[in-house]
């Protein structure tokens, strides 16, 4: 594989389009509208200055031992100046030549693997499926990497269901380098591990599952553990400050719910508690989350790319 176009633009798709291509392969990102491209720039200027400013601190660090992130280091390299000059020269590549379109024949010329980071909305995949699918070459495997749901649930609207599948990234993927390999039940060998290659060549760690599950493996543990902080803050148990406090204090934990949420993104958050039918109902907890999403996106607080969430960034 050398050729690779994510669909998508937002939090996630804008990572895995930026390490894709800061690890040597050719990169565009396709996106919707005009003003996608205009919502994409800046979590790429983003991703520009965190890896360049994260290279240059472990450059003063050499000889302190190893400060490299695991999705910027494959294990095996001696990390001296030079190593990092040249991953700085990986981070001003990528930077300068991943592409942005709108257009689907361009998206899908010569392209190797197409992953969708698209909304978690199922009517919107099924719509980009079926636009997409007759610009797809032979060759092209497709992707998804929604967090909630599986393959099979979207293949029938795929020509080649066989080179169909989900790899499933963490948020900050140059620092949670894992990427989860699902296929269905009809996904050919030879696409799954070429994913799972892929995955490899871009300082993924491959997690193969055996078998679909909703959620991944990832998902599946750290979903609930969101709606229960989101449940506590729901029904006014405490606000999200002494709910996160509460976690970090108690596990030892770097993050709490409210902190993970500002780095996936309310929109996300938001998608994923609206498939929930019990959110239609505003009574239940599920309603009242959905109310608390809408009102800090509703304000422009949609989580740490926009400057504030839950919490104010700088």
């Amino acid at each position: 594989m050398k050729n690779i176009t994510v669909a998508g633009g937002g939090v996630l798709g804008s990572q895995i389009a930026f390490q894709t291509a800061f690890c040597g392969f050719n990169v565009k990102i396709w996106l919707r509208t005009e003003d996608s491209i205009g919502r994409t720039r800046p979590k790429l200027d983003r991703l520009y200055n965190i890896y360049k400013h994260t290279l240059n601190e472990a450059k003063k660090n050499i000889g302190t031992g190893n400060t490299l992130p695991r999705g910027m280091f494959s294990g095996s390299e001696s990390v001296n100046e030079a190593y990092i000059d040249n991953l700085l020269e990986a981070t001003e590549r990528a930077y300068k030549e991943i592409v942005l379109t709108t257009s689907f024949e361009e998206a899908c010329k010569n392209a190797d693997l197409i992953i969708e980071s698209m909304a978690e909305n199922p009517e919107a995949k099924i719509s980009f499926y079926k636009t997409l699918d007759p610009y797809l070459e032979e060759k092209t495997i497709v992707a998804t990497n929604s967090s909630s749901m599986i393959p099979s649930m979207f293949r029938s609207y795929l020509s080649r269901p066989e080179k169909y599948l989900a790899i499933h990234f963490a948020n900050n993927i140059w620092i949670s380098n894992t990427a989860e390999i699902m296929g269905h039940d009809a996904t050919s060998k030879d696409a799954y591990e070429k994913v799972a290659e892929f995955a490899a060549d871009i300082r993924m760690i491959p997690l193969r599952l055996s078998k679909e599950q909703p959620g991944y493996i990832l998902n599946s543990m750290l979903i609930p553990f969101l709606n229960a902080g989101q449940m506590l803050l729901a029904n006014e148990v405490a606000d999200p400050a002494t709910i996160d406090l509460t976690w970090r204090m108690g596990t030892g934990s770097p993050y709490g719910p409210f902190q993970i949420l500002d780095i996936i993104g309310l929109n996300t958050a938001l998608n994923v508690v609206s498939n929930d039918p019990r959110s239609n109902d505003s009574s239940t907890v599920q309603g009242k989350i959905k109310a608390i999403l809408e009102k800090y996106i509703s304000e422009g607080k949609t989580g740490i790319n926009a400057g504030e969430g839950f919490y104010k960034y700088n």
